[in-house]
């Protein structure tokens, strides 16, 4: 099976509207979607000269990959309540998850869909634990796993650091093949909003994809 590394961040508007690409990956069984984290937003309050930077942004991830943003998130970032942004603590949730036998992909589409279309704080354990539940993980084991691995995400995302650094990976997302030692970017942003040929190019031999 060839592997797809893919760089991502949790709150990344544009590994969002990459969704229906990497879901092909997913489904196609002729590879494996490794996930890296990027570690992108410490938590922070968002400042409100940056959340037109981000409404302006998501109206472009919009128009070129036709993710939808729900109205909650929306009213979220243009009012004047507190906005958190946290990439740390979903990709603790997404990596603990994973420990409990959860494909980190599925888990990172539920945390997307709860920023993104739900406006949920993501931010948040008690969000993030309801998440878990509603996946059917273990309420307790769960709590006790988050607690306790409040350093995981630190090392998954240093880890993933050098990979870029190694790789000369300067953004999110970012997709690379691998097969047999080799390595080459897939150009995703070549296919937003045309599924049925980033498909077909899928279907090509990995070899020729890593030509």
């Amino acid at each position: 099976m060839v592997t797809v590394h893919y760089f991502y961040d949790p709150m990344c508007g544009w590994c969002y509207g990459a969704t229906p690409l990497i879901e092909s990956i997913v489904n196609n069984g002729r590879y494996q979607l490794v996930l890296h984290p990027g570690g992108m937003l410490p938590a922070k309050s968002i400042a409100p000269s940056f959340r037109q930077h981000i409404v302006n942004s998501d109206q472009r991830i919009s128009e070129l990959t036709g993710a939808q943003f729900g109205q909650r998130y929306i009213e979220r970032v243009t009012s004047n309540e507190e906005l958190v942004l946290d990439s740390y603590l979903p990709t603790r949730a997404i990596l603990v998850g994973e420990s409990l036998g959860l494909a980190p992909f599925e888990i990172l589409k539920t945390i997307q869909k709860a920023h993104y279309i739900e406006g949920k704080p993501v931010n948040t354990l008690a969000s993030l634990e309801a998440l878990a539940v509603q996946l059917g993980l273990d309420q307790q084991l769960w709590r006790e796993k988050m607690n306790t691995g409040k350093t995981l995400e630190d090392d998954a995302i240093n880890t993933s650091h050098q990979m870029m650094t190694r790789l000369s990976v300067q953004g999110y997302p970012t997709l690379i093949i691998e097969d047999k030692g080799q390595f080459k970017r897939l150009p995703h942003t070549e296919y937003y909003g045309r599924t049925e040929q980033w498909n077909t190019l899928l279907e090509s031999q990995p070899n020729a994809l890593l030509r």
